[in-house]
């Protein structure tokens, strides 16, 4: 990590493109913003964009913007993200879920800096720098025709690689102390963790990486009265997948009902960062029905 943070120093002072490599989890876009912050661009805004998460018919309009009647729908103009991010940084968080037709109109952009809105024929310059993340194996996308070998080699002139939680088990504490003290500033609380915890936080794979990390310490601070327990009983065995990933709950086949409905609580309050009034109402539930099943998953 020391190296990487050097990696970091060194390319926030240019403004070629980067591409940072790594599993889903591990901190891609907290390097894109600590590049950004670093850069003379730090003034300017920082704009992220999850290439994956735009429906391929609208990714042209989002990134690129449209005319007032450029398609069925568009009422009104509309700047996309590379203007929005002008004078700063635009992240293009899982670049390689982009749809090829784009990525050949991505290319033309950072070849030539220039771009027109969906329905106009103005030219419009651009002054952005390009940041991006994918959590696949760049030369596999390729190979597997996910990612266009020009574009890769046009977004990796400075390519980062940030390992998994599991190759920096020393991390792992210094992490889940971070987090706790940042839960308990924002709640204004003094809970600790317990010292078998931290130890079980160590024999764990954490195939979420810090993303999965943070979720665990939320939950059992949500949980805990004074001491923080965090006794999953997979830790330390087979490594599973993050139950939660943007927003999405994710529940192995097989799961029980009442384990099923505590994933979908918890993870609800941790989306509403620990409001339960707000918890309550997107569940459908009242706030003294969230309470009685908080108190029963504590006691259980």
């Amino acid at each position: 990590m020391r190296r990487l943070l050097a990696q970091v120093e060194r390319v926030a002072a240019t403004d070629v493109t980067m591409i940072a490599v790594g599993e889903s989890g591990t901190g891609k876009e907290v390097v894109a913003r600590a590049v950004h912050a670093r850069s003379s661009r730090c003034e300017g805004p920082f704009v992220a964009v999850n290439c994956g998460a735009i429906q391929p018919t609208l990714i042209e309009s989002e990134l690129f913007g449209h005319e007032k009647g450029g398609f069925t729908g568009a009422i009104d103009q509309k700047a996309g993200y590379f203007e929005q991010a002008q004078g700063g940084t635009l992240f293009l968080d899982e670049v390689t879920e982009m749809p090829l037709a784009m990525q050949v109109k991505l290319l033309r952009v950072l070849e030539s800096c220039t771009f027109h809105r969906v329905g106009g024929d103005t030219m419009i310059a651009t002054d952005v720098r390009i940041l991006a993340a994918t959590n696949r194996d760049p030369l596999d996308a390729v190979r597997g025709g996910q990612l266009r070998e020009d574009l890769l080699y046009r977004l990796a002139v400075f390519p980062l690689h940030i390992p998994p939680l599991r190759e920096r088990v020393e991390d792992i504490i210094p992490l889940a102390r971070h987090f706790l003290a940042e839960y308990n500033a924002m709640e204004r609380t003094d809970k600790v963790f317990s010292a078998g915890t931290l130890e079980r936080l160590t024999r764990y794979d954490w195939p979420g990486n810090v993303r999965e990390l943070k979720n665990a310490v939320y939950r059992a601070f949500i949980l805990a009265d004074k001491v923080i327990e965090i006794g999953n009983p997979n830790l330390g065995s087979q490594p599973q997948r993050p139950n939660t990933v943007d927003g999405v709950v994710n529940v192995r086949v097989g799961t029980t009902l009442a384990d099923t409905q505590r994933e979908i609580i918890m993870a609800t309050l941790a989306h509403y960062n620990g409001d339960k009034r707000q918890a309550a109402r997107a569940l459908g539930i009242s706030l003294k029905t969230l309470y009685n099943r908080l108190e029963a998953y504590r006691a259980g």
